[in-house]
């Protein structure tokens, strides 16, 4: 079984129109973590949280993790990302909106 992508968002986003497609991708491709990084990932992480609980009629196959790092380098966001889901792998993948 392959483990789940998991992906880095990088904060501030050049498009922030960008977000929402890139969440439902991220979604319909199984994704397991969202690790926000940078200025502004705090209000970008809500944003996200906000786009996949949608209407609140929550919806098992709508769920992913979300985190923010405002107070950490990208390379220990990349370690705890290495980590998350007790280091089984996954392809992570480094994203600029």
């Amino acid at each position: 079984m392959t483990a789940a992508p998991k992906y880095i968002l990088h904060s501030p986003l050049s498009d922030e129109d960008l977000l929402e497609e890139f969440v439902e991708t991220t979604l319909k491709e199984n994704g397991s973590l969202i690790a926000v990084v940078g200025m502004g990932c705090e209000r970008i992480e809500d944003i996200i949280d906000e786009i996949i609980v949608g209407d609140a009629q929550y919806e098992e196959r709508r769920f992913i993790a979300t985190t923010s790092h405002p107070d950490e380098s990208y390379e220990e966001v990349l370690e705890f990302v290495e980590l998350y889901d007790f280091g089984q792998g996954g392809v992570i993948h480094e994203v600029r909106l």
